[in-house]
């Protein structure tokens, strides 16, 4: 490694490119000698490091708290600690996701947190293969319309958890979820209110479930152009009812959900579907 002297002798350029750019770790010094520098554009240099270094802890000390539940699991001897959440539970067409992530012991991801914080999703698919490299193991299950229909949405999207869990390859120690236990699962299992933005395995678990199921219903979008199913996912937006009514329902559509059966002519009462459904953000 180039001692200070050396690093000092090197242009601001290059110096940003190393440090900014290339993200090298500060050796002990530098930042105190960029900051005594006579040249302006070292000085800026030694602030932007030392924002950098703290937003740097800052992660760090997120990504720890993230992992509390996990690291507690840990000490208790559990190796394989699978984190378990969905995705599509109030949309009115296409399945409901689920997905199953182990991560390895002390694992961290910059960025990783719920996927409903996570906005852009270019940045959501950047995570979701990341988290595929890094983890032990990851699975998804999926229930499809017809078995929302038939068993309503709360029990399928634990159908399509326990189907996640099956299909690791791995039999967990532990299963961490969000909010929910699965009543068929014998393995030990907790589940953690707003578990997905409190555990950082749970969290790995929502981002896979999110871009698959977007995925998904991209592909879906070009077998049923015209109802924009690539924008709003499935969700009850206005585009999406008013499309129904004029364009029909479709085989993928939640006839359970009172938008589709009204469109199809029922007046009953709203199903164990309809009333099992969250109908949150995108």
């Amino acid at each position: 490694m180039a001692s200070v002297e050396d690093l000092l002798r090197c242009s601001v350029a290059e110096l940003t490119e190393r440090f900014i750019t290339g993200c090298h770790s500060v050796p002990t010094g530098l930042l105190e000698a960029l900051e005594a520098d006579s040249r302006q554009g070292a000085r800026t240099l030694a602030r932007r490091l030392r924002t950098q270094q703290g937003k740097n802890r800052a992660e760090g000390q997120r990504l720890r708290h993230l992992l509390r539940y996990e690291t507690e699991l840990w000490e208790q001897g559990h190796t394989h600690i699978a984190g378990v959440d969905e995705a599509g539970r109030g949309p009115l067409a296409g399945p409901v996701v689920a997905a199953a992530a182990i991560l390895p012991r002390g694992w961290k991801l910059e960025g990783l947190d719920d996927s409903k914080k996570i906005g852009d999703e270019a940045r959501r698919e950047e995570l979701a293969e990341a988290i595929k490299r890094g983890a032990v193991a990851w699975a998804v299950g999926v229930a499809e319309a017809e078995e929302i229909d038939r068993l309503n949405i709360r029990r399928a999207s634990l159908l399509a958890m326990h189907r996640a869990l099956q299909a690791l390859g791995i039999q967990p120690d532990y299963v961490l979820l969000d909010a929910f236990t699965i009543p068929e699962c014998t393995l030990p299992q907790r589940g953690i209110i707003k578990g997905d933005a409190l555990s950082l395995s749970i969290a790995a678990a929502s981002v896979l479930a999110k871009t698959t199921r977007d995925r998904t219903m991209r592909e879906l979008d070009v077998r049923y152009p015209g109802y924009g199913l690539a924008d709003h996912k499935g969700y009850p937006t206005a585009s999406h009812v008013q499309a129904i009514r004029e364009r029909g329902v479709l085989p993928i559509h939640r006839r359970s959900f009172a938008p589709v059966r009204e469109a199809l002519g029922a007046t009953e009462p709203p199903s164990q579907g309809e009333l099992f459904a969250e109908r949150g953000p995108l």
